[in-house]
């Protein structure tokens, strides 16, 4: 601080003729003369410093650019320019941003890949292909021209040149998960339109790397290359899900499935860097192979978008805006002519890669916006290309890609950066707000789904349940209850209750779903639970496997028996022996006529949701008229399940399932209630045929919703004489 005293005779304040005179005295020269010199401060290289810098520019860049409009992501690029080595200089491009750099771009890959609904991809996977190869042929063909012919390059830096304008990197990615538009048809294209243009582009950077190493003969390095690719990319295929499913039914804590993903996709990307390919392509290939291990309301899932997008991501994105250096552009005018037909070239062949899948799939405009938002950012492939290039020396003593392009692709990812998260953050806005039309209307459709609590070691299993058959677009829709017998000893169960319920609580909020606890004081268990379903409009029970603790208890137990005569809604008695997200199949046995309950569509619902979460096949067995109607109903409302359906003659005797029932598969057997209309007598036998052939395996029983009128009233005269049909040919046979 200077001392008031001298600031004091600093200034002397001269009045002559009316006019203001201010002079500095000589003190304050010399107070000038003794102030550090802040240049002296920065860049800043203290780590401690460093990582709370970094962390004040992803805490205050969105608040900041989101009250102008602007994208989060075009916000962390501008920062990078601004503080990086070619703005203020506060900060070096050091190690930690190397570091955190290649872990975000690989956690951007291997998020898309994570989050695209294979299902979904099977059926437009000629639509992802054919962009893919339109986005790869049309830049590089325009590039190659425009570069031989404008910029007066040879073919070889044209060709490598070009295929920088066709490689893209989903940059924007975050933005559809933040507007919930990730699995869209045109998302998904996009993405898989991008794994293909990057490998073409990788595989002409590797091509074109080994034509200048001394090891390397002839053409046969492109050879191997591909066939080292395919190999490698077959060994993680094969490898990687058995490996990951065998960990998560051995090991449930969050934290360790959360470390080990991260070494899954490393090690791809690692195994594919050892090959000559860039570690990109082995990030995107770990999400693929462990897509369907990891659904999307897992607490996994959110602890892996979690950290990238708080920190990783982040990371950069910043690293990517400090390569930037607008002074060396702009003083340059050959730097100025090659990013200018870089960005040209790079933008239109995207544009009109994206404009012909339009026109053959017959696509919205809307789809055509999303699709070219997303593809056309140039970053990660783009660097490696430009990089590589750039470090090759030629025999004449010059680089492959000299200064000028080196500047100009920097340029170019700032340019396409800024254009495609614009475009993408505008047309998935427009995209959410059409979606939301039919949200409100499914909205009236109330579903509240009840997991009854009562055995710790179920609790997990059961919420995790109903997370994967809830509708994920209804809001407070999950409750878990605990019932506290009333007694003298209600104290010491009023604190079990309260950690029981916390337990259940943390795994749906892992899931970042809310769930209410319910704690109820009640003379009876079942008492307490029919009263709360009432109260709180309850549709869906899920309840563990009564545990027997005696000779004369039945199976499943007394309160079930309770709760099937003093409610009439859906009831799932559900009994693990894997994690849920682990279940490979779900194999659903349906008696005759279960498709004449009034709810049948509830639980077809559940589980079609249930099989597309988990991304496994669901398994149906049904005499051949109930078969129809369930086909009927999947092709109207769930087409996208992949299903299958087998006949089941006789279902007094189960001992036929068997054989298609696996360790890593989930038996569901629809029952009923007695007296409703798809009850038969054979449903007495399913405790012991349970006990019998299913005591190592998975299961779940249900009993349909039976309140509100049955479906198919037209029907009542044909139901009643196939009833009558049937119970005459069995008192015939016997």
């Amino acid at each position: 601080m200077i001392p008031v005293a001298k600031i004091d005779n600093l200034l002397r304040l001269d009045i002559q003729n009316g006019n203001f005179f201010v002079t500095l005295h000589i003190n304050l020269i010399q107070i000038l003369m003794q102030m550090p010199d802040l240049s002296t401060y920065f860049p800043v290289t203290d780590p401690t410093w460093i990582f709370f810098l970094v962390l004040s520019i992803i805490l205050f860049a969105p608040i900041l650019l989101g009250k102008l409009k602007i994208p989060h992501i075009v916000g962390m690029i501008l920062a990078g320019v601004l503080i990086g080595p070619y703005g203020l200089h506060v900060l070096d491009k050091d190690s930690s941003f190397e570091l955190f750099g290649n872990v975000g771009l690989y956690y951007i890959m291997f998020l898309a890949s994570l989050e695209m609904d294979m299902q979904h991809m099977k059926r437009i996977r000629w639509q992802a292909l054919t962009l893919g190869l339109a986005a790869f042929v049309f830049p590089l063909t325009m590039g190659v021209v425009s570069n031989v012919f404008l910029l007066k390059y040879s073919l070889v830096t044209s060709v490598l040149l070009a295929s920088m304008y066709a490689s893209h990197t989903l940059i924007a990615y975050p933005i559809v998960i933040r507007y919930g538009v990730s699995r869209n048809r045109s998302v998904s294209i996009a993405v898989g339109g991008t794994i293909v243009t990057d490998t073409l582009t990788l595989l002409v950077l590797a091509f074109i790397s080994g034509m200048f190493r001394e090891e390397v003969h002839g053409g046969w390095f492109g050879v191997v290359l591909l066939l080292k690719v395919i190999l490698l990319s077959l060994f993680i295929v094969y490898s990687f899900p058995r490996i990951a499913r065998w960990f998560f039914r051995r090991y449930n804590d969050p934290v360790i499935q959360f470390i080990f993903v991260l070494a899954m996709v490393f090690l791809s990307a690692g195994l594919m860097e050892l090959i000559g390919m860039e570690g990109i392509l082995g990030a995107f290939l770990a999400g693929l192979v462990l897509n369907r291990l990891i659904p999307h309301s897992a607490p996994l899932m959110h602890h892996l978008e979690f950290v990238g997008n708080a920190l990783f991501i982040p990371y950069f994105l910043i690293g990517v805006g400090m390569l930037i250096n607008l002074r060396v552009i702009f003083g340059e005018g050959d730097a100025l002519k090659v990013a200018a037909v870089m960005i040209i070239m790079a933008l239109t062949g995207k544009w009109i890669a994206c404009w012909l899948t339009q026109k053959i799939y017959k696509m919205s405009v809307l789809e055509r916006n999303l699709m070219y938002g997303l593809s056309n950012a140039q970053a990660a492939a783009t660097l490696a290309a430009v990089l590589v290039g750039y470090n090759i020396i030629l025999p004449t003593g010059e680089r492959l890609l000299n200064d000028d392009v080196l500047n100009g692709t920097v340029l170019l990812i700032l340019v396409t950066c800024v254009v495609s998260s614009l475009i993408t953050e505008r047309t998935a806005r427009k995209m959410a707000m059409d979606d939301s039309q039919p949200e409100n209307e499914s909205s009236k459709e109330t579903e509240k789904i009840l997991v009854s609590i009562a055995n710790p070691d179920t609790i997990e299993d059961m919420v995790n349940l109903s997370l994967v058959i809830r509708d994920p677009k209804l809001k407070d829709n999950l409750l878990a209850l605990n019932v506290i017998n009333d007694d003298n000893n209600s104290d010491n169960l009023r604190i079990r209750s309260k950690h029981y319920l916390e337990k259940a609580e943390m795994t749906a909020t892992e899931a970042n779903v809310p769930l209410k606890k319910v704690t109820r004081y009640d003379l009876n268990i079942a008492s307490g639970i029919i009263h709360s379903v009432k109260e709180n409009e309850i549709t869906s029970i899920i309840t563990g496997l009564h545990r027997k603790k005696n000779i004369t208890d039945s199976y499943f137990g007394i309160l079930a028996e309770h709760l099937l005569s003093g409610l009439n809604c859906e009831i799932i008695i559900s009994k693990f022996l894997i994690p849920v997200h682990t279940i490979k199949r779900i194999v659903v046995a349906v008696p005759p006529k279960a498709e004449y309950e009034s709810g049948f569509p509830h639980w077809m619902e559940h589980f079609c949701r249930m099989g597309s979460t988990l991304g496994c096949r669901v398994h149906f067995f049904a005499n051949e008229k109930t078969t129809i109607r369930l086909q009927a109903w999947i092709k109207k409302r769930h087409k996208q399940t992949l299903t299958d359906f087998s006949l089941l003659e006789d279902w007094n005797d189960l001992l036929v399932l068997t054989g298609q029932v696996s360790y890593d598969h989930l038996l569901v057997i629809i029952s009923a209630r007695p007296g409703t209309l798809s009850y038969d007598s054979s449903f007495e036998k399913l405790p012991r045929q349970l006990v019998k052939y299913f005591s190592n395996n998975s299961f779940i029983v249900l009993y349909p919703n039976q309140s509100g009128e049955p479906l198919d009233t037209s029907f009542f005269s044909k139901l009643y004489t196939d009833t009558e049909t049937r119970h005459y040919e069995k008192v015939g046979k016997w």
